[in-house]
């Protein structure tokens, strides 16, 4: 019976604990975002880059070897990026904005300038 109890207690105080440390990187996050929202956004796209563009791109925004640009020296030009994402260039790239919604386009961007080389 005792042991039960015990078990039952652990269990108790297990969940609890999990459930704090949720809390705790969900206030966190929440914190990041609303203190710094550029980051959140890089953040956000960097992740995004890593699922849909890393493999053709490279996943340090280059890919030596492929037709593929140096997206690193990519122009300081948003709406260029922006359409050449929506519809794809030269039959090398195809269109994304199917795909990805326009923040997640608008992520990518705020990554990529991110990196971009001087």
């Amino acid at each position: 019976m005792l042991k039960d109890v015990s078990y039952r207690t652990a269990a108790k105080i297990a969940a609890v604990a999990v459930l704090t440390v949720a809390l705790a990187a969900t206030v966190r996050a929440a914190d990041d975002a609303t203190s710094n929202p550029m980051q959140a956004q890089i953040d956000h796209g960097k992740s995004t880059y890593a699922e849909k563009c890393s493999h053709c791109h490279g996943p340090n925004l280059m890919n030596s070897g492929t037709i593929t640009p140096d997206l690193r020296v990519f122009p300081d030009d948003k709406t260029r990026f922006v359409t050449t994402v929506k519809n794809g260039k030269n039959n090398k790239m195809p269109p994304w904005g199917d795909i990805l919604s326009d923040d997640q386009i608008g992520d990518l961007w705020a990554f990529i300038s991110s990196r971009r080389k001087p």
